[in-house]
């Protein structure tokens, strides 16, 4: 995936990163996800938990009170945008919305004091441990598995994946564009935008709420930033002939040099600078969206999250192999929105999404490195209940809609609190997916509506209380708890 010079920096960085640890005890906990999976809000409810003491009953460090002080430190990479948390908690806390999605890669320093539990390692120092959380899109994973592919192979893989029946319709305007053009022909620069542009609008499209496809490279495409309108960015796949010579000045030849600078410019760095030198990683999966949009979408979704996984360096160094190579020993899956259903589906859902990953978890066990799933919602926006139906009993969750969300007709208003029978997911999760000859059961859609983030009380002192959630705290004590011991 990489070349020998690379491996080299990486291996320095690595170094540097290591003999900074002996004075100054640091953890880089990655955490990504695609598009709308939870990450900002994710990191948000973690900070706000620990820093202000939250209900964290499974993380045995606070449990115990053996936590003496959690504070933000300034980040150690002074060219990475700081992860926003004050603005994203104020967001959620004062204005009762959730904050942007993420966009592009940040980073925040947050620094525990705590007392171990073994009485010999109290005897030497007292314990501090340095999260750096990195907060990175999960499409940008995607494009790593293209550092080992030309353009060739791109090309032909980007044009089958658009021909399947779940994408042939969203990509007939691009299929049809990208007949009309001769790879062989010179290139012009109209022409390389007018692809690049119909190229762009079929993967945004894929992406959309209704369709909920995830095999979305190349991401930048989807998330351009300040590369937007460079040549790097300006290409698209082209129906080429293997067999066939194209001349430099080529349409082929060009678009081919444009793919070869994005891996370049773009995926190479940062795979370089952020990814190698993770220590843990926490992937967030909206499997809800994908149910409701069809097998396709949950088959979709499945490729992408194992393409995900195969790009980790999951496993356990050697204390001396671990100076110069870092990996990632501790994977976490987290099925998110688990508060947009009842409990009693929550074990259905982390049955789904380890299905999802069953290959991919394998190999990662199989190096060393543990994996959990776990179906847990970051910041709870709903509550339980049940309600009378004619006599049937039935688990609902109660919460405020956001406004301009629907249910059979009916739209909220973003003020008034609803109870919502979310509907129930399949005992069988291979019931989920396309099977060799394209049949799978359309599962029950869930009814998913997006809720307000919730009104938090006071207490007795006028102190706000934590931001309330589902499984947080085992999520944090499987990242993290050991490096408390």
């Amino acid at each position: 995936m990489t070349s020998f010079a690379d491996e080299a920096r990486i291996a320095l960085d690595n170094l540097v990163d290591r003999t900074g640890d002996i004075f100054h005890p640091t953890l880089r906990l990655g955490v990504t996800g695609l598009s709308r999976a939870g990450k900002t809000v994710f990191i948000s409810a973690l900070v706000h938990n620990l820093l202000h003491g939250g209900r964290l009953p499974l993380f045995h460090a606070q449990a115990d009170g053996r936590i003496a002080r959690t504070y933000l430190e300034e980040q150690p990479d002074d060219a990475v945008p700081r992860f926003q948390y004050e603005d994203h908690i104020a967001k959620l806390v004062e204005e009762r919305e959730w904050p942007s999605s993420t966009r592009a890669i940040s980073e925040l320093r947050l620094t525990i004091d705590f007392q171990s539990a073994s009485g010999w390692s109290r005897m030497f120092s007292r314990g501090r441990l340095s999260i750096d959380i990195v907060d990175y899109p999960g499409e940008w994973l995607l494009d790593l598995p293209l550092i080992d592919k030309d353009f060739s192979t791109f090309s032909r893989e980007a044009i089958e994946r658009a021909k399947l029946p779940g994408r042939s319709g969203i990509a007939e305007a691009f299929l049809r564009e990208l007949a009309s053009f001769d790879p062989a022909a010179k290139m012009d620069e109209p022409t390389a935008q007018r692809l690049s542009k119909s190229f762009a609008s079929y993967l945004r499209a894929a992406r959309s709420d209704n369709t909920a496809l995830s095999t979305l490279p190349p991401g930048r495409f989807l998330m351009p930033g300040d590369l937007e309108g460079s040549p790097a960015l300006t290409f698209a796949p082209l129906m080429l002939d293997d067999s066939a010579t194209y001349s430099r000045d080529s349409l082929a030849a060009v678009l081919g040099k444009r793919y070869e600078a994005y891996k370049s410019v773009v995926v190479k760095p940062f795979f370089r600078d952020h990814f190698a030198r993770l220590d843990r990683q926490i992937l967030l999966v909206d499997a809800l969206q994908a149910i409701n949009a069809g097998p396709e979408a949950v088959r979709d979704l499945e490729i992408a999250l194992s393409d995900i996984l195969r790009c980790f360096r999951p496993g356990r160094a050697s204390w001396l192999g671990s100076l110069l190579t870092r990996r990632i020993d501790r994977i976490l899956v987290a099925a998110t929105k688990a508060d947009h259903l009842h409990r009693d589906s929550h074990r259905k859902l982390q049955a789904i999404v380890h299905r999802l990953l069953d290959g991919a978890i394998r190999r990662a066990d199989f190096s060393g490195a543990r994996t959990e799933v776990l179906a847990m919602a970051a910041i709870r926006a709903t509550r339980e209940a049940r309600i009378d139906d004619g006599g049937e009993e039935l688990p609902v969750i109660v919460g405020v809609p956001q406004s301009g969300e629907t249910i059979a007709g009916e739209t909220f208003d973003g003020r008034s609190e609803t109870a919502v029978f979310p509907g129930d997911l399949p005992s069988d999760p291979t019931s989920l997916f396309t099977d060799a000859d394209g049949k799978a059961e359309h599962a029950d859609p869930i009814r998913f509506v997006r809720f307000r983030p919730p009104k938090l009380e006071r207490n007795e002192d006028g102190l706000t209380l934590s931001l309330p959630h589902i499984r947080l705290d085992r999520a944090v004590e499987f990242l993290i708890g050991d490096r408390l011991a």
